[in-house]
């Protein structure tokens, strides 16, 4: 058994009362134990003094592709279906067992600097394997599953797979990675989009889904180009469609979803679909601005996530949050996405999106210590006066300002060191890795 104990904290709970104590938190194993002020410090193995800190849940993103982070600046200023196809397809086509590796591992240090404990994570269609090592060795939660792809004609060969073999390479990986860990790691399966998966394949998706209990993470309705050809194909909407197949259900998560019409925010609502909101990526492609207010308005769930480095170009959710609060304001009032609102995104809002609401997500007693120590003792989160620490957190701090994460009780950076990665050899293979990719391909 190992304890640690957290002392003279700020500590913003995200209880369902929102509470903001001063006080200690004891971790007990991969446990919160006690929250108070005061608690006994004699049998604790580690102590944290964070006085003049602020404690916060860890982070939640819905959706991250940790194979593309090797790609940073390499698809800047081009609309969705260019990126993929001049891109993001070649390059993912020319990854191997190492780079999946060391790009998952550099997501993964990116992450945790800025204090994301849980990732829903989308890989390759190769290699996926060395992603959930690099996963397993880091520390993070995640759930994250191998991307499926079946059809479509601009696709490289390389990324093009038989119905059959992508189904079978996706339920191996689940057998081997599905609750690794004591549940640290959980299995998605991944069709891409529908533009690039064969009805067969998403039909059985379903049925693996059903039988394993497994979540579903897709793209959907992020684009107006992506939408015309799912209507071309499939004589429907996005969302329709998914629904017809028996996908929309609590176990689907979607990114995006920013083109949807009055029946597929019905859906979404209706059969308890989990919506990815990616501000920063959908602003970047060009893709548009999503519904959100109107989606949390009408009870859906929606959390966030930065989605990959290529078309961000970070993976921080401070930016995530302040644009999900700022480029609705104009269009729909100054208090339409609130601070509170959309650290409740951030936090307990993507805990529910992977089930995970009374595990994670919030800092109560009985929770998994998910959490992210903030100094927040600088000139841009002055003056603290009467201020609301949670708009200091989403208007006014940065990546910059986490110091310590804990994930599942561990420590994985204390005082902004890394414990679990070694950060110099991962900067240096990701340089190597990505001009090896490059050689591969004709980007320049």
């Amino acid at each position: 058994m190992s304890t640690i104990l957290i002392q003279n904290a700020q500590i913003v709970t995200m209880n369902a009362e929102e509470t903001i104590i001063n006080g200690d938190i004891l971790i007990e194993n991969d446990r919160i134990k006690e929250i108070g002020q005061g608690l006994n410090a004699a049998s604790a193995d580690k102590i944290i003094d964070a006085a003049n800190h602020t404690v916060i849940p860890g982070f939640v993103q819905t959706h991250i592709h940790l194979c593309q982070t090797l790609f940073r600046g390499k698809g800047d200023d081009l609309e969705l279906m260019d990126w993929l196809r001049k891109r993001i397809w070649p390059l993912e086509a020319a990854h191997d067992q190492e780079s999946i590796y060391y790009s998952a591992m550099l997501g993964i240090g990116e992450l945790v600097e800025s204090g994301t404990t849980t990732i829903v994570d989308m890989e390759t269609v190769h290699h996926a394997d060395f992603a959930f090592q690099a996963i397993a060795e880091s520390g993070i939660r995640a759930v994250s599953g191998k991307v499926m792809m079946d059809k479509g004609s601009e696709v490289p060969a390389a990324l093009q797979e038989k119905t059959a073999d992508s189904i079978q390479q996706s339920v191996d990986l689940l057998e081997k990675w599905d609750q690794f860990d004591d549940g640290r790691i959980q299995y998605a399966f991944s069709p891409r989009f529908v533009v690039s998966c064969t009805e067969e394949l998403l039909k059985e998706v379903k049925v693996l889904s059903d039988k394993y209990k497994a979540f579903v993470h897709t793209h959907a309705s992020e684009n107006k180009t992506e939408i015309e050809i799912v209507q071309q194909e499939t004589g429907m909407r996005n969302v329709v469609y998914l629904d017809q197949l028996g996908l929309a259900n609590d176990r689907l998560i979607l990114a995006h979803c920013i083109w949807l019409d009055e029946e597929e925010k019905r859906i979404i609502k209706e059969k308890g679909v989990h919506v990815s909101h990616c501000p920063g990526s959908n602003l970047k492609l060009a893709s548009g601005i999503a519904e959100t207010p109107h989606l949390l308005h009408n009870h859906a769930s929606v959390s966030l996530g930065a989605d990959g480095a290529p078309c961000n170009n970070n993976l921080d959710m401070f930016n995530e949050m302040r644009l999900a609060a700022l480029i609705q304001k104009p269009i729909h009032g100054p208090t339409a996405m609130d601070a509170r609102t959309v650290f409740r995104m951030a936090t307990i809002g993507g805990a529910k999106a992977v089930g995970l609401e009374t595990e994670i997500g919030s800092i109560e007693v009985g929770k998994k210590a998910d959490i992210a120590i903030l100094n927040l003792q600088n000139f841009h989160t002055y003056p603290s006066y009467d201020v609301d620490p949670v708009s200091r957190i989403v208007y006014s701090a940065t990546r910059a300002d986490v110091v310590t994460t804990i994930i599942n009780g561990r420590i994985i950076m204390e005082n902004k060191i890394m414990r679990t990665i070694d950060k110099q050899i991962i900067l240096k293979e990701a340089d190597t890795s990505i001009r090896r990719l490059l050689k591969k391909t004709n980007i320049v």
